[in-house]
Parts: structure tokens; C-alpha cells; sequence
């Protein structure tokens, strides 16, 4: 028993003395510094909670302080939540900093728009008080959006998953209503799961509009229903992930992708920016080999994960289309189908890890195993894949692929196009498909030409007045280019007019 009491009384002071600060302090004299004196948390939408930012907070003097109080000015009515050296709340009291030392504070939101009646919602943190007291300002502008959720079940509370086909799938998400079909600009679009549009159904996207999607969520275009994107030269529609945060803005895989299934029919995008995502557009199946599945014009897609568009089997017809930075290729036109491009510039400068695949890659067959475990070839016929007025360019050697598997058509055509071809490995020799000199399909071929583009860390790819894609281009239809110029009279190669960059 005494030595059970010995016990209890050596652990009573060793946790009195572990307490106990070792080192004596001051009281904060209104001298402290800030690594920001404004803290902007960005936009954020309603009832989504913010990124976490951080302050940094100085001691710069000789001698430990306590600060007697750090607290938000509104109290506990805040929006704000902070943390102080580790520790969450509203408010603290009696903050050690060491002699040129200092502390975080971190500090998040989550705002409701119904409940505040500015959308700049703003706080102040309060360091000490009376005559010592010095504060930072907390700013976040709230913006209302729709939202359009998956349902739950009632009984086990699990997320409704989509059935395709007549079968159940994992993919979260659910059919959009009647009253769903059009996307306006008066709100953004925030999309929780996959949105999909039924058999028969239209989805029309006014121009302006901004589609949100979070993390594991996309459009899906059913068999038999349609997207019809209605952007402008002045108003764009803009498809991205849903934090708004600036430091989120090039971060690529945010969200999934725009599927249109096997048998969507009709589907229209214009003048879009989509980015951010994993694949930008997936796009299955060809309904018919003379109507395009997909008319694209005048649309931006860039830095996604995976693919801009990994086409299978479809047919696709676009003008004024730029697909920028991907992690595997911009453009995938794969197992054949028909594909138009005119004045299209595919530049794929992928820096966020090794990319394996070049800018374009185009294909007439698909690999899977049987039954047996036995790998096998299918071909299918690639009816067209012309490409006129184009640039093909990136940050690795090759960037512009034809890889065909005999026994199905492999029909192509390149013309007045700049390709990024330099094949030191000599891995294509005596591939005729990819013979630039001696191939009928090419025609004013420039290869390993100088695009000079103004600045590919950020997807901007207008090219300046030292390109070599100046006035090479052959007229056609669409006498503007994707910023509205006229190229008329002296057209150059790729999706923009050159300009100069002084």
C-alpha cells in the first residue's frame, strides 16, 4: 500500500511540473507581426465549408510574451472557425510565443447564403486588448448556387446509385428531372454524384453558365438523350470542380467527367471551357456514321488527369477546339469512328508526372481477354480522321500518333498541319501511316515547327509572331477564329490568328 501511494504522488508531480512552463514570459506589448494583415478564404458556395488558410503570427522581440486574448470579433456568432498553436475555437486566452519565435493560426468557413445579408461576409481576429490590441481582417465572399444532389435511402441511408441499362451500377448519382433540363446563369451548378439525363431528354446550358462538380461527380448523356451547350464568344460556359479557391484552380482530377454514352445522339458544345477533370469528355459509340455524336466548336479542355477526350468508336466533328494538358493524351480517338478536326491545336505540356501517350493518338482496334484468359485483337473501321489546319505539339518527342491494326478500313487525311514528330529512337520507321514524306494522306505537312506559343504553364496557346504556323493554313468554312478574329484573307494553322506577345 505505501508503495501504491509513492506511486500516486510521483505521478501527481510529475504532471503538476509537465504543466508547468519552463521558461517565464512577458505581457504582449502590441508588437506583434503578421505574414498577411488580410486574410481572403476566396469564394466559397453556400454550405460548402472553405479550404483551410493559414496566418502567421511573430514574436520578433528578445523576450517570451503572452498574449492575454486572440478572439474573432463577432464571438461566437462567427462564421469563422479558428486554431490557434493546436488548438480549435473562438476564442483563447493567455498565448505563449517564444522570443523570435511564432505561432499559426488557421482559419476555415462555412457560410450559409440565407443567413448573411452581404455576400462579403467579413470578421476581424482580435490579438490582445485596450491600447495593445491589433487585429486581421477575414474576408469570403458567399455565392448561392443550385445544387443538385443524389437521393438516399430512407431505411440504410446509402446513396442512391444509377441504374444503366437496366442494370445497377456503382455509380453514384441519379436522373435529372423535367424541371432540371436547363442550366441558366443566374446561379452556378453545383453537381454532388453524377447527373444524368434520361432516353428522350435534352439538357440545354444556357450561355454564362457555370457547372460545379465535386469530387467523383460529371454529366452523364444517356442513350438516346442529348447536350446542348449554348455558350458565346463574350459568355462562356465554364465546367470545372467546385472549390473556388485560387489554389485550386490548375489542380487537374477534381472531378470526373462528361460521358455520352453509346446511342446519345445530337450533342452540341459551344464556346465551353472544361477543366480540371479527370477525362474531359468520354464519349462512346457512334450513332450514325454521317450525323456527328458530338458537334464541338469554339471549347477549351485542358489539364485533366487522364484524357481531354477519349473517344471510342464515334464520330466527332469540331472547328476552334484547343485540348491542352493531360495526363495520358489530349486527344484519344480510339476503335475507330469518324473524326473532322479543323483549327484545332492539341498541346499537351503535361508537367504533373510521366505521360506516356502522345498530344493525338488515333487507333481502329481494342484488346481485352476472353474467357480463357486469352488476349485478343478486335479491329473496327476507322471511316475518317482528317485533320486540317491543326497543330499537334507538346514537351515530348512525339506527339502525333496513327497506330493501325489490320483488317478494318483506316481511313485518314492530314493536311496544312504542323506535327511535333521526332523520332530519335527510330521505333516508326517503315510505319506507313506515319510517313510524312512519302504518304498521299499528307499534304503542306510542317514538322517540328515552332509554334510559339505565349505561355503553356498556363494552357494559353494563341502563337506569337515568330510561329512557323503563320498564314500556312488552307481556307476553309470558318472564317473566325476561337477569339472571334477573322482569318479570312491570310489563315494560319491551329485554333488562333497570331498575335504579338510585346
Amino acid at each position: 500500500m505505501r508503495y501504491f501511494i509513492t506511486f500516486i504522488i510521483c505521478v501527481v508531480l510529475i504532471s503538476i511540473s509537465s504543466c508547468r512552463k519552463d521558461f517565464s514570459t512577458i505581457p504582449n506589448f502590441g508588437k506583434l507581426e503578421f505574414s498577411k494583415d488580410t486574410v481572403f478564404l476566396d469564394t466559397i458556395f453556400t454550405n460548402i465549408g472553405s479550404a483551410t488558410y493559414n496566418l502567421k503570427v511573430y514574436n520578433r522581440g528578445d523576450k517570451a510574451i503572452t498574449i492575454p486574448k486572440i478572439a474573432l470579433e463577432n464571438g461566437t456568432n462567427s462564421k469563422y472557425r479558428l486554431n490557434v498553436d493546436g488548438i480549435p475555437g473562438k476564442e483563447f486566452n493567455d498565448i505563449d510565443i517564444l522570443a523570435k519565435d511564432s505561432i499559426y493560426v488557421f482559419v476555415e468557413t462555412t457560410i450559409d447564403a440565407n443567413s448573411v445579408t452581404n455576400p462579403l461576409y467579413t470578421d476581424r481576429i482580435l490579438f490582445d486588448t485596450g491600447i495593445n490590441q491589433q487585429d486581421v481582417d477575414l474576408v469570403t465572399l458567399v455565392q448561392d448556387a443550385n445544387f443538385i444532389f443524389p437521393g438516399r435511402d430512407p431505411i440504410n441511408m446509402k446513396i442512391d446509385s444509377l441504374t444503366l441499362d437496366g442494370q445497377p451500377t456503382t455509380i453514384k448519382g441519379r436522373f435529372l428531372t423535367d424541371a432540371e433540363l436547363n442550366f441558366t446563369n443566374t446561379k452556378p451548378t453545383v453537381i454532388y454524384g453524377y447527373a444524368a439525363v434520361a432516353a428522350n431528354k435534352t439538357l440545354t446550358i444556357d450561355a454564362g453558365a457555370r457547372i460545379h462538380f465535386h469530387s467523383n461527380s460529371g454529366l452523364i448523356i444517356d442513350d438516346k438523350a442529348t447536350l446542348k451547350v449554348n455558350g458565346t464568344l463574350s459568355e462562356k460556359v465554364i465546367f470545372e470542380g467546385d472549390r473556388l479557391e485560387n489554389s485550386f484552380s490548375r489542380i487537374p482530377g477534381q472531378w470526373g467527367t462528361i460521358w455520352m454514352r453509346a446511342g446519345s445522339k445530337e450533342n452540341e458544345i459551344k464556346h465551353a471551357q472544361i477543366k480540371n477533370g479527370i477525362i474531359g469528355i468520354l464519349i462512346d459509340s457512334i450513332g450514325s456514321n454521317s450525323a456527328p455524336t458530338l458537334k464541338l466548336e469554339n471549347t477549351e479542355i485542358y489539364n485533366n488527369s487522364n484524357f481531354g477526350i477519349l473517344a471510342r468508336e464515334t464520330n466527332i466533328e469540331a472547328h476552334n477546339v484547343v485540348i491542352g494538358s493531360a495526363g495520358q493524351a489530349s486527344l484519344a480517338a480510339t476503335v475507330g469512328g469518324t473524326y473532322n478536326f479543323t483549327h484545332s491545336t492539341f498541346a499537351n505540356f503535361w508537367n504533373n508526372g510521366i505521360r506516356q501517350l502522345p498530344a493525338v493518338l488515333v487507333n481502329n482496334f481494342f484488346v481485352y481477354q476472353n474467357e480463357n484468359g486469352q488476349e485478343i485483337t478486335e479491329t473496327r473501321d476507322l471511316h475518317a480522321a482528317n485533320f486540317t489546319n491543326c497543330i499537334f505539339d507538346g514537351n515530348k518527342n512525339i506527339e502525333f500518333v496513327l497506330d493501325k491494326v489490320d483488317g478494318s478500313l483506316f481511313n485518314f487525311n492530314v493536311r496544312n498541319s504542323m506535327i511535333s514528330f521526332n523520332d530519335t529512337g527510330n521505333n516508326f520507321n517503315g510505319v506507313l501511316e506515319l510517313d510524312f514524306d512519302n504518304n498521299p494522306n499528307y499534304q503542306n505537312i510542317i514538322l517540328n515547327g515552332f509554334s510559339n506559343f505565349r505561355e503553356t504553364n498556363r494552357e494559353d496557346f494563341i502563337i506569337g509572331k515568330d510561329s512557323d504556323a503563320i498564314n500556312k493554313a488552307t481556307s476553309t468554312l470558318f472564317n473566325l477564329d476561337i477569339l472571334g478574329v477573322d482569318r479570312s484573307s491570310t489563315p494560319d494553322i491551329g485554333a488562333y490568328q497570331h498575335i504579338s506577345f510585346d
